[in-house]
């Protein structure tokens, strides 16, 4: 099958690698190179890189909605057309484009967490079970019919990264399967939707008075980016802990770690890092036993 892909970040690699092996790729479209890391230095985005490594021809347009970009598309004449976050909406005149239309490489089991964050999502609120979903695209975020779904359990202590990765092969595997045998369509119970919005950096900075449970799946949520932090101390490295006291207070120290109370137990604090500095163990953060960590810790020079 001749297709068009659209995808943009490191999970929807496995999907793309997949479909280059069995069909025929008639163009990558990813975003724009960006600036990125702590020089800011243009970068490729994973797909743009993963295309030219296999060989695959190339587009990232600043803008997919003006007439020379869907005269182009039009003119490859492709079958279909994939869709895998990409990180744009893609407009009505262009899903129209290819006669088997566009298919969607979905990282949740729709219609729950419908959005741009599904994974991180789906651990923030303590889910034990996510999935992918391959869906047909229509003009309306993540409301399409679907084709097939594919779950996978959540770790207690599993990270964002870890979930992208696998579900990141399921997908691809799944939409193979879709491809080779055009299953039955389901329409979804949209009124049993859920959305996942953007991750926003401000949503990494936790409250002492937050649950346990709260706190830990945040920074299992927001791992790697925007991780999480408590005033000026960002946490790179928590585990829950037995114990109890006045929210944002340290009931005892070791060479394990801080323990911190919380607002109905306590975490203890492995590494940590300041403004500026390197990740430390977090008893190097120590002064007092029972100083309050409403705000920043205080750290050694």
């Amino acid at each position: 099958m001749r297709l068009l892909f659209f995808g943009t970040p490191a999970f929807a690699v496995p999907t793309l690698e997949a479909l280059a092996r069995e069909h025929d790729i008639a163009l990558v479209i990813a975003q724009p190179d960006k600036p990125a890391g702590r020089g800011m230095k243009m970068q490729a985005p994973a797909v743009a890189l993963k295309a030219r490594e296999l060989g695959l021809p190339l587009a990232q347009p600043p803008k997919i909605r003006n007439a020379e970009f869907l005269e182009s598309i039009a003119a490859l004449h492709a079958d279909a057309g994939i869709v895998v976050a990409y990180g744009k909406i893609l407009p009505a005149n262009l899903l129209a484009i290819p006669p088997r239309g566009f298919l969607n490489v979905h990282a949740s089991i729709l219609p729950k967490y419908r959005g741009a964050a599904p994974i991180q999502r789906a651990i923030e609120h303590g889910e034990t079970t996510t999935g992918v979903t391959i869906m047909r695209v229509d003009e309306e975020l993540d409301h399409g019919p679907m084709l097939a779904v594919e779950t996978t359990g959540i770790g207690p202590d599993e990270r964002t990264p870890s979930l992208a990765a696998r579900l990141s092969r399921l997908g691809a595997d799944a939409l193979a399967r879709v491809l080779a045998t055009s299953p039955a369509e389901t329409q979804q119970d949209h009124a049993a939707a859920t959305y996942a919005p953007k991750i926003e950096k401000s949503e990494g900075a936790i409250q002492w008075s937050e649950s346990t449970a709260a706190i830990y799946n945040k920074f299992r949520a927001f791992d790697p980016w925007p991780g999480v932090s408590a005033g000026e101390l960002k946490l790179i490295d928590i585990a829950p802990a037995p114990g109890h006291g006045e929210p944002g207070t340290i009931l005892s120290a070791d060479v394990d770690g801080v323990i911190v109370a919380t607002g109905d137990g306590a975490l203890r604090l492995i590494t940590v890092q300041r403004p500026g500095k390197g990740p430390v163990s977090s008893k190097s953060i120590l002064t007092v036993s029972g100083a309050n960590l409403s705000g920043s810790l205080v750290m050694p020079s």
